[in-house]
Formats: C-alpha cells, sequence, structure tokens
C-alpha cells in the first residue's frame, strides 16, 4: 500500500513538473512579453498568433528549419546504416575479439563532447570542414556512433544463431545475412534508435555554435540564440520559436511511438 501510495505521489510530482513549464512555453508563444512576465501561468487574454507571424515573415526560421533537416536526415540515416553494420559484425563475432570491439565503441560514451571541442574544432579548420552543413553531419554521426552501436549490438545478439547458420547452409553470404535477416528482424529497435538519434541530433546546439558562423547555415538551435539580446531577452518569441521546432519531434514521436517503445523492451526478456 505504501509503494503504490509513494508511487502515485512521485509520478504525479514528476508530471507537474513537465506540464507547468510545457504550459508556460505554449501560452507563453500567444503572448507579449509583459502578459509573459505578468502572467506566466494563465491563459492568453487574447490567443493572437502574432508572435508566429512575425517569426515567419520577419525571421529566418524557415532557412533554419530547413537547415536542421537536412543535417539531421543525413546524420540519422547514415549514423542508423553505419551502426547497424558495425553492430551485425561484433554480435556476429562470438569470441574475445568481439567483446574488445564492443568495449571500445562504448569506451566513447563515457567521454563528454566539451572535452573535445579544441581538438575538434582545430581538426575540422583544417580540414575546411566549418561553415559547411557536410561537416555537422560528420561530426554528429561520429559523436552518436557509440551509443547507437551500444543499443543496437544488444538487440542483434538476440537473434537466434539457428537462423543464421540456416541462412548460411542456403550459400547465405555475411552481407545477405545483413540484409535479410538482421535488419527485417531489427525493425523496432531501429526505430526506437532513429527517434533517439533525431532528437539528439536535432536539438543540438553545441557542435552548430563551434563550426558555424555564418547566418544562412544556422540550425533551429542556434537561431534561438538571435533573440536573446544584450540587455534584454524576447522570451515571447523564444517561447514561439520552440514551440515550432518542437513540432516535429512530437510528430515523430506520435506517429511512431508503439514501434518505439516495443523497440526499446525488445530483448529485455529471454524465451
Amino acid at each position: 500500500m505504501f509503494y503504490k501510495i509513494s508511487r502515485i505521489v512521485a509520478l504525479t510530482t514528476f508530471a507537474v513538473l513537465i506540464i507547468i513549464p510545457t504550459l508556460v512555453v505554449v501560452f507563453g508563444s500567444f503572448k507579449g512579453d509583459l502578459e509573459l512576465m505578468t502572467k506566466p501561468l494563465a491563459l492568453p487574454e487574447s490567443w493572437s498568433f502574432g508572435n508566429y507571424r512575425e517569426l515567419f515573415n520577419n525571421g529566418e526560421i524557415g532557412r533554419n528549419f530547413r537547415n536542421s533537416s537536412i543535417v539531421t536526415l543525413f546524420s540519422v540515416l547514415i549514423t542508423l546504416f553505419i551502426s547497424s553494420l558495425a553492430s551485425f559484425g561484433i554480435a556476429r563475432v562470438i569470441n574475445v575479439t568481439g567483446r574488445v570491439l564492443f568495449v571500445l565503441f562504448s569506451l566513447g560514451l563515457a567521454i563528454p563532447a566539451a572535452t573535445s571541442i579544441i581538438g575538434i574544432y582545430e581538426l575540422f579548420v583544417r580540414l575546411n570542414l566549418t561553415n559547411t552543413l557536410h561537416g555537422l553531419v560528420v561530426i554528429n554521426v561520429a559523436s552518436t556512433l557509440p551509443i547507437s552501436i551500444f543499443i543496437l549490438t544488444a538487440f542483434f545478439r538476440q537473434i537466434p544463431n539457428e537462423l543464421y547458420e540456416s541462412a548460411s547452409m542456403d550459400g547465405a553470404r555475411p552481407f545477405r545475412l545483413y540484409r535479410s535477416i538482421a535488419l527485417p528482424l531489427s525493425r523496432p529497435s531501429m526505430a526506437a534508435v532513429a527517434i533517439f538519434l533525431f532528437v539528439i541530433t536535432w536539438n543540438d546546439l553545441l557542435y552548430p555554435l563551434l563550426l558555424l558562423t555564418q547566418a544562412d547555415l544556422k540550425t533551429l538551435p542556434l537561431a534561438l540564440l538571435d533573440y536573446r539580446g544584450e540587455y534584454a531577452i524576447n522570451f515571447s518569441m523564444i517561447f514561439t520559436a520552440v514551440m515550432v521546432a518542437s513540432l516535429p519531434m512530437v510528430v515523430m514521436y506520435l506517429s511512431m511511438q508503439k514501434t518505439f517503445v516495443s523497440g526499446l523492451t525488445a530483448g529485455a526478456v529471454k524465451g
């Protein structure tokens, strides 16, 4: 009984902590700065779409949205392809070599991105990859490969070897095993990783802030900084831009919610 009550209290508290800031952002996108500061939790006095019109008419939100879409799409697709191949190979090498490779890739999770920004910047300057969208794709792929390989390897190891052995007896080569057996069976996990990578890449601010200086190449998170002045911050416009930037993530998660949950739980129970 105590556990049930404490669980309800904890979940309710967590829900309130999530809902209140969300409501402030949603309501704030329909308010002016003065109303937002004086009545942050109240409903807007008038549901005005002036902030949204100003955002699309006077800002560069459309171009920023396009830049974020390009970087996120290519980063997710390339990371999924490379990490699925690597995870399949690691899972199929059932000896010390496979375990060592898995540990080496997993070590990438222990290195904070902020500790390597100087080296990354110097390297990208030498390679002429600053102020380029494909440079952002490269660094996003490199930084998200460890977590992708960590998740997918755990799933590929759950696929019975009998399936591979049966196909091998019919003459299937390693890449055919990957394409015809591993990939179809790993769709839920691949979808879960895709959503995870989408959120990380779409919200990334560190690497665009480090590598981009041209206004026409800014991504959405970097563009949000333009509404922060030297002496004042336009919170209502920031909240409006946040609403626009969050829309693709919400739509993607709602459309793939069942696949995401099944992918996270895939391989959690044996037998």
